[in-house]
């Protein structure tokens, strides 16, 4: 594997300039796969804090922040890995939960929930896929590629709307495990503890970054996949006792399409952040075809399989009692009631399986701390994996106590800016960059004159909202086109967005002389 460094040993070069105080580049092979030479943070270049960053640094630990990976370190040549990783992520509680609201709190019949399922999000999932192939030929994590849209203070309040969506599942995704882990222990383990053991369990590959987490999820879906298959084993019998399904209505089946959107569309934002340092001459294709896959096979199989859990919850008592104490966590625990010991076991294991979703989102929301204010490049990157698991853990332990519906409903509501964003990104890149990474110059990425002023996409994000706030439904609040037409907030916040941005930003680019 080709070094950037020149002839001095890397761990040499890099101790004697972190003597003198210099930034530097600090070369660090990870398991074999892919060299990262990670940028040094000014605030780590003296005294214990330089001997602490070469320690982090020769144990593997990724250093780089959010500054663009030049082309000659994207090097990774493991393509597959994106498939793992969003597949391995996907193998876990958090997909039962939304296939469940289909059949449970909607009255969908589980065929028409299915379908549903297959075929909106096998569609919604194509602009994610897509947008992933972009970070390989750019080298920028996703939310640094937002500020060639939004430049760089606009772009802060989609970075904190990325936070808030992304912290937002993760709690979920804890309290659930939580709640697993509680039944399993009939509640002598209380949900808290749970928590606080998924939450640092899932700190550990975030801390460490790029290729741990890679290696992580190409083994962890193994153990997960198992843990479901034993359950539907255990439980599958009661399945068929689904409870009798309402007539669908118009509006209902857009509702559940809009829940489907917000679980796909999300994705936009976050795609590109563990693809930074693969190969720029990837197949496209591949790329494509391996986030694709790997986010919906999981999320299909499990929706569906949520949605016949739901349909049968009202029918089969004991379910319906543990749904009522531990949700969809107590619900998987009594299914696998008949395996007795063993049982709870798997229980455990589907328990810890959330940690394959949680950490690579603890390794964006890391980076997205970065990007909240310019300054923040220079505080290092595992310093915000830290803050951002006390932060998950404290509201998420909150959250299990008396807002766990409330977070719900209010991820419904926070996910329709994730419509406007794909429109504006994908704008961005065939409009006016002309799919062109080139374009994107590394050069400008932390210098606020340079970029756009980010006011056309500010009012591509914001103005369609005037359309989608009455266009929503939602347990809390249902707006007056919703109530005759369904959900149409996430189909009003695509096209309005993209139609907004498209004339403004060439607006704004003849008044800068500039892109």
């Amino acid at each position: 594997m080709q070094r950037a460094s020149t002839n001095t040993p890397p761990n040499e070069k890099a101790g004697s300039d972190i003597e003198k105080g210099h930034v530097v580049d600090t070369s660090t092979p990870i398991s074999g796969d892919v060299e990262i030479i990670e940028a040094e943070s000014p605030l780590m270049s003296k005294g214990i804090f330089a001997k602490l960053w070469k320690l982090l640094s020769a144990t593997g630990v990724e250093l780089r922040g959010v500054q663009p990976v030049p082309e000659d370190q994207r090097t990774d040549l493991q393509y597959n890995k994106i498939f793992t990783v969003w597949f391995t992520s996907l193998i876990c509680p958090l997909p039962l939960v939304t296939g469940m609201l289909g059949t449970l709190a909607f009255g969908l019949s589980l065929r028409d929930c299915s379908l549903l399922i297959f075929f909106f999000s096998f569609l919604l999932c194509i602009p994610p896929a897509y947008i992933e192939t972009i970070s390989p030929r750019t080298g920028m994590r996703q939310m640094i590629q937002a500020r060639y849209s939004f430049g760089m203070y606009p772009n802060i309040l989609v970075v904190i709307l990325n936070m808030c969506s992304l912290c937002g599942y993760q709690i979920i995704c804890l309290v659930t495990a939580g709640q697993t882990l509680a039944a399993v222990s009939n509640d002598s383990i209380s949900q808290v503890v749970g928590i606080v053991v998924v939450g640092i369990c899932a700190m550990v590959p975030a801390f460490f970054g790029f290729n741990f987490i890679h290696q992580y999820e190409r083994y962890a879906w193994i153990p997960a996949l198992i843990a479901i298959l034993v359950a539907v084993g255990c439980g599958g019998n009661k399945l068929k006792e689904q409870a009798p399904p309402v007539a669908p209505s118009g509006q209902t089946v857009m509702i559940f399409i809009s829940f489907i959107a917000g679980y796909m569309l999300p994705y936009s934002s976050t795609v590109g952040d563990i693809a930074v340092y693969f190969s720029p001459k990837a197949p496209k294709w591949r790329i494509f075809m391996y986030c694709w896959m790997g986010i919906c096979l999981p999320s299909v199989l499990l929706m569906c399989l949520g949605a016949a859990i739901g349909g049968a919850v009202p029918n089969v008592p004991s379910w319906a009692d543990a749904y009522d104490r531990d949700s969809v966590g107590g619900v998987l625990e009594v299914m696998l009631h008949p395996a007795g010991g063993f049982g709870k076991f798997v229980a455990v294991l589907l328990a810890l399986s959330v940690v394959a979703q949680i950490s690579p989102g603890f390794y964006s929301v890391s980076l997205n701390f970065q990007i909240i204010w310019p300054q923040f490049v220079k505080v290092p990157r595992v310093l915000f994996v830290i803050l951002i698991t006390a932060i998950d853990l404290g509201v998420g332990i909150k959250a299990a106590e008396s807002f766990f519906e409330s977070l719900e409903s209010f991820l419904g509501v926070i996910s329709y800016w994730a419509a406007a964003f794909t429109g504006i990104l994908l704008s961005e890149w065939f409009i006016f960059r002309k799919a062109d990474p080139a374009a994107y110059d590394h050069k400008i990425w932390n210098v606020a004159s340079e970029l756009p002023s980010g006011l056309a996409a500010l009012a591509a994000l914001i103005i369609p909202f005037a359309l989608v706030v009455p266009s929503m439904a939602q347990t809390w609040y249902t707006g007056p086109i919703a109530e005759k037409a369904g959900d149409l907030g996430f189909e009003f916040a695509l096209v309005l967005g993209t139609m907004i941005y498209i004339p403004t930003r060439m607006l704004e680019i003849k008044i800068r002389g500039k892109l």
